[in-house]
């Protein structure tokens, strides 16, 4: 907090810092005997009316009455990371993207709407990357109606947490009636000691492409829709992993897509009867020494917030956040 010289807490935030990373010091409640102070970081998305909305980087929205603060300053946009690969948001956005395209899209500006007959949220909402060419709100007006027009809900997928993430947007997709339904962390690490770990991988097959068996395991197949094949099978470099079960369903899977110096792991499952035997491990493993012969040397995944068992499996492979992404859905009045 910034004290002066007097040793008096000082608020050195204004409305024209919105946009902008703060830290702020406010009382919780000023008529309760003897003030309570909280203090709040993250992304200052809006000051009107006398209320301030700062967004932290789990996407949460904290109000603040103007009248309530005690202390309040601009910090450094991000902070610095300490190990991992180095990525941009925009790059790391793009590249996840690549490596799970729609069925159909269609440009809108800079943003991208996104359908595939309802499969995933990823492939079924706006990337909302740069400019849209329009005001905001007539943006978020036509991907209503473009999703409308295909019987699908309209969702909008935003970032929040490091440099150059959409705080600004989420905020303005609140304002607009729209609800996040959704959020998940993408987390970066270095290749390298992915592919060198001691696991077995004898018992890993490695297809280009996806069949019945590999299908059979996937949580989220969905046998009457063929966008899934079209989605899974997307990307510059695409790997599917399995390894053999007792039946025709496999124990383990995994996808890997290779774009450029980043290999993007996804759908690594495990049968739940086998879990704790190493299986998800000889899999990535597999999948990421495949990567390096390609040339990648940086890896990504996306990890909902409360799958602590795959959090705990990716933190012990070097798996450190990067940004939230969430999914916003619009709700009718």
């Amino acid at each position: 907090m910034e004290i002066t010289g007097a040793g008096r807490l000082e608020v050195r935030i204004t409305s024209a810092d919105v946009g902008k990373r703060v830290s702020v010091r406010y009382v919780t409640d000023p008529a309760e005997r003897g003030e309570k102070f909280t203090d709040a970081v993250g992304v200052l998305t809006s000051w009107e009316a006398g209320v301030l909305l700062i967004t932290r980087k789990s996407g949460e929205g904290v109000r603040i009455p103007e009248s309530s603060l005690v202390a309040g300053k601009v910090v450094p946009a991000a902070p610095a990371r300490r190990r991992g690969p180095s990525a941009t948001f925009a790059e790391l956005a793009r590249a996840t993207a690549r490596a799970w395209q729609p069925v159909e899209s269609e440009a809108l500006g800079e943003w991208t709407l996104r359908a595939s007959d309802g499969f995933t949220r990823r492939a079924n909402s706006v990337l909302a990357l740069g400019d849209p060419g329009l005001p905001v709100a007539e943006a978020l007006t036509h991907a209503r109606a473009w999703y409308a027009a295909r019987g699908l809900p309209a969702y909008v997928q935003a970032a929040t947490g490091a440099e150059g993430t959409q705080e600004l947007l989420c905020a303005a997709l609140d304002r607009h009636g729209w609800r996040r339904e959704v959020s998940a962390e993408v987390r970066i690490g270095a290749l390298a000691p992915i592919g060198d770990l001691d696991a077995d991988v004898s018992a890993v097959r490695l297809s280009r492409t996806v069949d019945e068996a590999w299908l059979r395991r996937y949580q989220r197949f969905e046998e009457a829709s063929p966008a899934v094949r079209s989605v899974l099978s997307s990307g510059p470099s695409v790997w599917f992993a399995s390894v053999a079960g007792t039946g025709e369903v496999p124990a383990a899977i995994g996808r890997c897509v290779v774009d450029g110096r980043w290999a993007g792991f996804m759908a690594v499952e495990v049968d739940p009867g086998r879990r704790r035997l190493g299986l998800a491990t000889s899999v990535m493993t597999a999948l990421a020494r495949q990567a390096l012969d390609e040339g990648a040397s940086a890896a990504w995944l996306q990890v909902e917030a409360d799958n602590d068992a795959a959090r705990a499996l990716y933190d012990g492979m070097g798996f450190a956040p990067h940004h939230h992404y969430h999914h916003y859905r619009w709700v009718e009045a």
